[in-house]
C-alpha cells in the first residue's frame, strides 16, 4: 500500500500487521476507539474507518454492546454428522451456555404438526434458545418436540443438551436427521439475539427433522447460524 494512501488505510495496514504477527491474538478485544486514536495520532472518525475496513475484510468483528474483537477461525460444521452444539463446542474446548428465551407447551401450526407427524390436537414443546460459546452468541435455535414423547421435559433440560437428555436419561437411540441449509436475511429478533449490527448481513438457516431408531420423528428445529462464525463442509465421495 502506497505511503500516499489515505490515513485510515495506513492505520488499517498497521492494525492488520498486529493481527498477522500475533500481537493481537484471535478472539481478543482490540483497543477502544479512544485508545487507537491516541496511539495512531488520528481522529476517531479516521480510526473508525480503519476498523470498518478490517471488519469488511473479515479480520475484525463487532459484538453489539461489547466491543470489537479479532476474528477467530470459523467453526467448521460438517452437515453429514448429527452432532449437538454442546458436543461440537466441547471438542473445541469452548465453554457453552444456553439462554432459554421461550419454553412453552402449545398446539403447533399445521406445518410443524405435519413435519412431526402429529395427530390433530397433539401438543408440542416450543423452545427458543440463544446458544453461546465463550459468551459469544453463535446460534439461535427454535425447536419443537412432541409432548407425548417427552412428558417430563423441563426448563432445566432445555438449559443443557437435549441430545444428552434423550440419549442419556431416556436411553433412546437417535438415528438421523434431514437438514436443509438456506441463506436468509435474519428477522429482527434473530438479528438482535446474534448481535448483528447490519440488518443486511445474511445468515445461514438450517431446517432439520430428526428421527429415533424406530423412525419416529422427535424434533423439528430451525437453527440460525452467524455466517461470519461458521462454515459448512461436506465430504463428497465419487460414485463408482
Amino acid at each position: 500500500m502506497s505511503e500516499f494512501a489515505p490515513r485510515y488505510q495506513q492505520i488499517a495496514r498497521e492494525m492488520k500487521q498486529r493481527i498477522e504477527d500475533g500481537s493481537w491474538p484471535e478472539g481478543t478485544a482490540v483497543p477502544t476507539e479512544a485508545k487507537l486514536s491516541e496511539q495512531y495520532g488520528a481522529s476517531r472518525v479516521t480510526v473508525r474507518q480503519a476498523v470498518k475496513l478490517l471488519v469488511e475484510e473479515g479480520l475484525l468483528r463487532r459484538v453489539q454492546g461489547s466491543g470489537t474483537y479479532v476474528q477467530e477461525s470459523k467453526y467448521e460444521h460438517n452437515i453429514y454428522e448429527l452432532v449437538g452444539f454442546t458436543e461440537e463446542m466441547q471438542k473445541r474446548n469452548k465453554t457453552t451456555s444456553n439462554k432459554v428465551l421461550r419454553f412453552e407447551v402449545v398446539e403447533p401450526d399445521p406445518f410443524v404438526a405435519q413435519r412431526l407427524g402429529l395427530d390433530e390436537g397433539e401438543k408440542v414443546y416450543a423452545i427458543l434458545r440463544q446458544r453461546s460459546a465463550d459468551d459469544v452468541p453463535l446460534i439461535v435455535e427454535e425447536t419443537y418436540l412432541p409432548l407425548r414423547l417427552f412428558p417430563d421435559l423441563t426448563y432445566q433440560v432445555a438449559e443443557d443438551s437435549k441430545y444428552a437428555y434423550i440419549e442419556g436419561k431416556l436411553s433412546l437411540a437417535i438415528k438421523e436427521s434431514f437438514q436443509e441449509v438456506i441463506p436468509i436475511l435474519p428477522p429482527e429478533e434473530i438479528r438482535e439475539l446474534l448481535g448483528l449490527e447490519d440488518a443486511a448481513q445474511p445468515i445461514l438457516k438450517v431446517e432439520l427433522s430428526s428421527k429415533l431408531a424406530d423412525d419416529t420423528v422427535f424434533e423439528y428445529t430451525n437453527l440460525y447460524f452467524k455466517s461470519d462464525e461458521y462454515k459448512f463442509t461436506i465430504t463428497a465421495t465419487r460414485a463408482r
